[in-house]
């Protein structure tokens, strides 16, 4: 199966694709601009870079083999494996590999991978149908325009300015002056107006004892039928109290030994590892994607000793944390 196409597919549809132990590609975007040198219009794109750190396995190359070949995900991961080999074989001898449309792998003298990428496909689908053009400038239109004036029009705006100066402090100014004697007594005549005649006494209107016995007992006769059609309500007219304390969230952690786009593969691989005394279970990631879960545990110490007994058959495996 040719893993070139299906990692160039894949490109398409997702920023990051990683070739398990070898690197991952990943997808930059870079957006339309003009080439001055060679009068060039280039579309937006996806511009493909390589980073060798990221050699883990994410389960997207292995899933999507594993889907289009019909093969379990052991034979899938087997058939990937065999590639990385073949490449850095191949690496290591000093060999160039070419990953068509996609970029060429070289070795320096430090051993390290060198990665050009291959510019003549477009990774981004917004900008699907477009192409480079290239435009010649048109002839006889000089881009430099001078703006020329008589001494006379500069003379005029020069003054027109320093009016426009001296009305920016003057009017404001002259505005503060008129507001301060309308807004203060500064220039008022301190007289004081009095009446003749004086206010008369204020009265109160006091209740006879009998009204305000009766409106007394009417509000208690009133408050006392409310409480009683209340359920719940105690004797003294108060709810009971009720318990606000909540059980505390408890912590669990996932040990993910792999992922897939199809279920039936993820099955596969929790029946192995129910055989082999754990207790898989098959959750659902994003992207549409399922999860198997080696093992559930309640502390993160114990994860990682799940995480570490199957490192060496399950490269990748890691620890997801859930509440």
């Amino acid at each position: 199966m040719d893993l070139v196409s299906v990692i160039r597919e894949l490109l398409f549809s997702h920023d990051c694709v990683i070739l398990p132990g070898f690197g991952g590609f990943i997808g930059n975007y870079a957006p339309a601009h003009f080439d001055k040198t060679t009068n060039t219009f280039h579309p937006p794109a996806k511009l493909i870079s390589f980073n060798r750190n990221l050699s883990h396995n994410d389960g997207l190359v292995t899933g999507t083999v594993s889907a289009k070949s019909g093969l379990g995900y052991s034979d899938a991961r087997n058939l990937v494996g065999e590639f990385v080999d073949e490449v850095r074989k191949k690496l290591e001898k000093g060999e160039k590999v070419i990953f068509e449309k996609i970029g060429s792998f070289t070795t320096n003298n430090e051993g390290n991978y060198v990665f050009e990428p291959d510019r003549e496909l477009n990774f981004n689908l917004q900008s699907y149908g477009l192409t480079s053009f290239t435009f010649a400038p048109l002839a006889g239109v000089s881009h430099v325009r001078k703006i020329k004036g008589t001494e006379a029009d500069i003379n005029k705006t020069r003054r027109l300015r320093k009016y426009l100066w001296r009305a920016a402090v003057i009017i404001p100014l002259a505005g503060a002056l008129v507001a301060v004697p309308l807004t203060t007594d500064i220039f008022r005549t301190r007289t004081q107006n009095t009446s003749l005649y004086p206010l008369p006494a204020a009265t109160e209107t006091v209740k006879p004892m009998s009204e305000t016995a009766n409106e007394t007992t009417t509000h208690e006769a009133a408050l006392n039928t409310v409480t009683s059609d209340v359920k719940g309500v105690t004797d003294t007219g108060r709810l009971p109290a009720q318990d606000e304390t909540t059980a505390p969230a408890t912590e669990s952690y996932y040990v993910i030994a792999g992922s897939f786009r199809l279920r039936e593969n993820a099955e596969v691989l929790a029946g192995t590892l129910k055989g082999e005394g754990f207790n898989p279970a098959v959750i659902d990631g994003p992207n549409g994607f399922f999860r198997v879960s080696a093992e559930k545990c309640g502390s993160l110490d114990e994860a990682v000793k799940v995480k570490n007994a199957l490192a060496a058959r399950y490269p990748g495996t890691w620890v997801k944390k859930t509440i």
